[in-house]
């Protein structure tokens, strides 16, 4: 590489200053010159913002965050460790996410960003009605009791429609919501899988067989429960049944 730079310094010395010209970058920060360039720098400023934060926002405004602990538990319950592997886990809750969040998506687009884009509306109205379907989303998912917290909390007035509740309020509450969702999912998928643990133990204990790992005979009995009821086709159709 070095070499290559000095030939073509050597040729540009020896063919004159014309023949070879190097192109020079220039990187300067400047005041707006008009209220237009102003509003341009903004926009590519919130662009590559909403950019940066798209995969956080994934995760805390669509089911991303049920379907991913629900899979952690299953894997809990069923004792397999590292089978399935956490990536797959991840992927498999991303697709689901797609699955479910696509109709929301594309009435967000069609509301908001396409008529942007053609210039019939403006921009604080295209966020609005963009916006919009994500709120009804999360709203329908969230429980009263957890929007009534962060309200609070804001010392906000009851709203009386969905467009006056902000998305600072909205977000947080469908979070914990979902949380608390994904939890009790979790308790009933461990309960047969502990039925079956603690009767695996006291066969052992009644066998005087108590320096044998429990966990090692049960696993077998848990797969072939888990398999035998079609325990994913049970569990991703009460998942997304469960999102309203």
């Amino acid at each position: 590489m070095l070499r290559l730079f000095l030939l073509v310094l050597g040729l540009s010395s020896f063919l004159g200053a014309e023949a070879v010209q190097i192109p020079t970058m220039n990187f300067e920060l400047s005041a707006p010159s008009s209220p237009q360039q102003l509003v341009s720098s903004l926009n590519v400023l919130v662009l590559l913002t909403l950019l940066f934060l798209a995969p956080s926002m994934v995760l805390v405004m669509t089911t991303f965050t049920r379907f991913v602990i629900v899979f952690g538990f299953l894997r809990q319950a069923l004792g397999t460790q590292q089978v399935p592997p956490t990536q797959l886990l991840v992927m498999l809750a991303m697709i689901l996410t797609f699955f479910v969040m696509e109709p929301v998506g594309t009435k967000a687009y069609e509301n908001g960003i396409k008529p942007y884009i053609e210039e019939k509306i403006g921009y604080e109205e295209a966020f609005d009605k963009t916006t919009l379907p994500f709120k009804n989303f999360m709203i329908r998912n969230t429980r009263e009791k957890d929007l009534a917290l962060f309200l609070r909390i804001r010392k906000m007035e009851n709203p009386a429609t969905v467009e006056e509740v902000p998305l600072s309020v909205i977000i947080p509450s469908f979070v914990i919501s979902e949380l608390k969702t994904a939890f009790e999912i979790g308790f009933l998928l461990f309960l047969p899988f502990l039925v079956i643990d603690m009767v695996v133990a006291s066969i052992l204990m009644s066998m005087g067989m108590m320096m044998l790992p429990p966990i090692m005979i049960a696993l077998p009995f848990k797969i072939l429960v888990f398999v035998l009821i079609d325990g994913w086709n049970l569990l991703i159709g009460n998942l997304i049944a469960s999102i309203k």
